[in-house]
């Protein structure tokens, strides 16, 4: 599950990933206004992604990075819906992995100055979608799920749930 953060606009996307292959299950903006108190707004972002969670069951939570600009308030707002998106996770033991914009953007599309039109074309090639996905919040945390499944932290989050699965006496299969 990929996560762009914001405290207006939260955009959340899921993959499948199928050997080299990644398919979009759901992808969306969880939306909150500004004339809500910022704890309200906070509690309607945890509440939708804790559904999210528990309907679709990710192995992994991939964050974009906050950043940090010239608006204070704003990062602050960001960084706090990150917050919220984390403890929504960890409730219910999915792990998390952070990627800068850069890092999303050089895995979606081979550079790290591509632009959100860019990405949102890379998005809907990558995951064969009929049409760039939309808004690009999004397509943002769709870009964030599939940097994630196609790279390293992928592996991770499949090893440490394998992990896990064999603690309890699961079975897991290969």
């Amino acid at each position: 599950m990929g996560i762009d953060p914001g405290a207006a606009n939260l955009g959340f996307g899921v993959v499948r990933v199928e050997g080299n292959h990644m398919v979009a299950l759901d992808g969306g903006v969880v939306e909150t206004t500004p004339d809500e108190p910022m704890e309200r707004r906070l509690a309607r972002i945890h509440g939708a992604l804790r559904e999210l969670i528990a309907w679709h069951e990710p192995r992994a939570m991939a964050i974009e990075e906050v950043y940090f600009g010239k608006n204070v308030r704003s990062a602050m707002a960001v960084g706090q819906a990150c917050g919220v998106a984390m403890l929504a996770a960890a409730e219910q033991g999915v792990g998390c992995f952070s990627y800068t914009p850069q890092a999303i953007k050089m895995a979606v599309c081979g550079s790290g100055a591509a632009g959100k039109g860019q990405v949102q074309r890379m998005v809907k090639t990558l995951l064969s979608l009929p049409e760039p996905p939309t808004p690009d919040h999004a397509a943002d945390a769709l870009a964030v799920a599939i940097c994630h499944g196609g790279g390293s932290g992928h592996r991770l989050a499949v090893t440490a749930v394998e992990s896990s699965d064999r603690g309890r006496g699961e079975r897991v299969a290969g």
